[in-house]
């Protein structure tokens, strides 16, 4: 015979035949849900909005709970900005497609510029050599003789957001090879 266990007993007071119930939670605050979305990772100002909107804030209260964020430092856009552009740097992503994706989070030049600068520091800027490694681990040595594979290689490139300059000293290796 099977022992009752705790969640087959009533709860104290309730009819009989009526388990426990969880308590519900109160629904989160704009503010909160803004909150618990940042301490996963950064997001930009348009980016926090869009996934506050998702999730039925309306538009005047996600765009104060933002402005709260951002007030409070919980939410930077120059350091999002950052964030994004070594992630992207580190993942094979050449500067014009991390241009790009910073772009499509509405922030203004001065902002990416601050972004690469700060890549720059970090000595994350070595683009030539960040396109090598990635065409050396995907197509190997020997480019120079087969011009299909070079011509892959550029194509890869040209994807990944290298400009023509450094697809050219990669695929087809310039003089002035470092």
């Amino acid at each position: 015979m099977r022992s009752p266990d705790r969640h087959d007993t009533p709860a104290a007071g309730a009819p009989a035949g009526e388990g426990r119930r969880r308590r519900r939670r109160p629904e989160p605050t704009p503010a909160q849900r803004a909150l618990g979305l940042l301490v996963r990772r950064e997001h930009s100002r348009k980016e926090l909005a869009t996934k506050l909107a998702a999730r039925g804030v309306p538009p005047e209260e996600a765009s104060a709970a933002v402005e709260r964020m951002a007030a409070e430092g919980w939410q930077d856009d120059a350091r999002f900005a950052e964030s994004l552009a070594r992630s992207r740097a580190g993942s094979g992503y050449g500067p014009l497609r991390i241009r790009a994706e910073l772009g499509t989070h509405g922030l203004d030049e001065a902002v990416i510029a601050r972004a690469f600068d700060a890549l720059a520091e970090a000595g994350g800027d070595d683009w030539i050599a960040r396109a090598r490694d990635l065409v050396k681990r995907r197509f190997g040595d020997g480019l120079a003789t087969d011009i299909a594979r070079r011509r892959k290689a550029a194509d890869f490139l040209l994807r990944r957001g290298f400009d023509g300059d450094t697809i050219r000293r990669v695929t087809r290796g310039s003089p002035d090879d470092d």
